[in-house]
């Protein structure tokens, strides 16, 4: 049944709280070319049509291989029932979604949007429609790689970006972006040829042609598209014939000016277990690093997210969970959906006190990890400056960047306020730790050698 396979992968593709709360209990009834759907009320069918009914349409079109034409959403209020055909509601309201032609995941495997695409169940291999530009959150750590992302639409495959390597540690949006490269491309030219895998999928797809005589196969499909994105690409190391194919399918590539992006948890020149000859060719374009997002962008991540799964989350709760969990945007996220979990089965609101039960061990073992102690020991080893000198009160610029660049991060990472920083610091006043805070903002934005001491200040303490 139509509705049961897209209830599958709506599974996949949205958070279990909102799969139940709001999926799970929708009616279905194909009619054809219309998948109509059925809610119990008015605000449940806005609530549908405002967030889920794209991506629903977009399943509906792919999972019945471009049968289903519309999805429409009307309100039932029999809780339960199972419509037939000829029990059409006589009342009530429709919201139509047609379908276009560049609203998909990926074609019926007669006229695939990649060629050589494995199975539409192959969730690895698709394209996720959530993951555009519009619902990326943009802060100071990630805003170089998404307008270089954009502006690689509009030169697809010109050199000075070809490849694109985008690095940096997990859960912070490198997936979102390489997704969200391949989603636009595909609206402006619904016939390109857009390829999305895993390295760990490259390798066993290439296994499985070798395996059934299908190479020959399998290196076509890979070196005529448009667009490649392959994702963890330092997860080929040790995969020796893999990573050959992979060195002749990248030429291939660039030698026709095809676009490539690529993934990784490191810097280029630091994955040496792989090949150098292919390292030095993912150098070749240009690489761009993500970093964790500020508390900024963490708070407007918590905020969106909680929007777009119909929560009401308080500006004041996301800055608490937003200044506990810094290390990725999954476990950002991953800690609000505790949060909506535990208001639920209590049947109570969202406020600091719900947040903080929710959030008990992680507060305990950040306790234990992130501390303004913790911070001024590993920005003293950093600089190699005394401990007693960087909380001393010594002036010199030697001791006052490391010491202003500590109370910065201090304030980042612990949310503290200003006076327990300064006491911290030598029982320093309120005011002269705003200053330094202050000055690790300016620095950031004028010093690229002071910004690249913070940044890995922030990994060391993050790890």
């Amino acid at each position: 049944m139509l509705w049961t396979e897209c209830l599958a992968r709506l599974r996949q593709e949205l958070s279990d709280n909102v799969f139940a709360m709001w999926i799970r209990p929708l009616i279905a009834e194909d009619q054809g070319q219309t998948l109509c759907l059925y809610a119990p009320n008015p605000y449940w069918t806005r609530y549908i049509q405002e967030h889920h009914l794209e991506l629903i349409s977009i399943l509906a079109e792919q999972l019945s291989e471009g049968r289903v034409k519309q999805v429409e959403i009307k309100i039932d209020s029999r809780p339960g029932a199972i419509l037939k055909a000829n029990e059409q509601p006589s009342s009530g309201t429709a919201v139509k979604r047609p379908l276009q032609p560049t609203q998909t995941l990926a074609k019926k495997e007669k006229e695939p949007v990649t060629q050589g695409q494995p199975a539409r169940n192959s969730k690895q291999r698709q394209l996720n429609p959530l993951f555009t530009f519009s619902l990326f959150v943009e802060g100071r750590s990630n805003q170089m790689a998404a307008e270089t992302c954009r502006k690689v639409l509009t030169h697809l495959g010109a050199s000075q970006h070809n490849p694109l390597f985008l690095y940096g540690p997990t859960g912070l949006g490198k997936t979102h972006l390489m997704h969200a490269v391949g989603n636009a491309l595909l609206h402006a030219k619904p016939n390109a040829r857009v390829m999305y895998m895993t390295a760990e999928s490259f390798v066993q797809d290439f296994v499985s042609s070798l395996q059934k005589g299908k190479v020959e196969e399998f290196k076509k499909n890979c070196r005529s598209l448009d667009l490649l994105l392959v994702d963890d690409i330092h997860l080929l190391a040790g995969k020796e014939a893999s990573l050959v194919e992979f060195f002749y399918t990248f030429n291939a590539l660039l030698d026709e000016s095809k676009q490539i992006i690529l993934t990784s948890d490191r810097y280029p020149k630091e994955l040496t277990e792989l090949d150098p000859r292919l390292v030095s060719r993912f150098s070749w374009g240009l690489s761009v690093g993500v970093e964790p997002p500020d508390i900024e962008t963490r708070i407007e991540i918590l905020l969106k997210k909680a929007e777009s799964t119909g929560i009401d989350l308080p500006r004041n709760c996301a800055l608490f969970i937003a200044q506990q969990v810094v290390a990725n945007v999954r476990e950002l996220e991953g800690a609000l959906n505790k949060v909506v979990a535990i208001a639920r089965f209590k049947g109570s609101l969202i406020d600091l006190e719900i947040v903080k039960e929710s959030l008990k061990d992680v507060l305990a073992i950040r306790a234990r990890t992130i501390s303004t102690e913790n911070i001024q020991r590993v920005v003293s080893e950093y600089f190699r400056v005394p401990l007693k000198e960087l909380i001393g009160p010594k002036r010199t610029r030697i001791y006052a960047r490391p010491r202003q660049l500590a109370m910065g991060i201090a304030r980042e990472l612990t949310g503290n306020s200003f006076p327990e920083i300064g006491m911290a610091f030598g029982n320093r006043d309120h005011s002269t730790v705003m200053h330094a805070c202050e000055k690790v903002v300016s620095l950031r934005e004028t010093d690229p050698i002071f910004d690249e001491d913070y940044k890995n200040l922030m990994r060391l303490l993050q790890s």
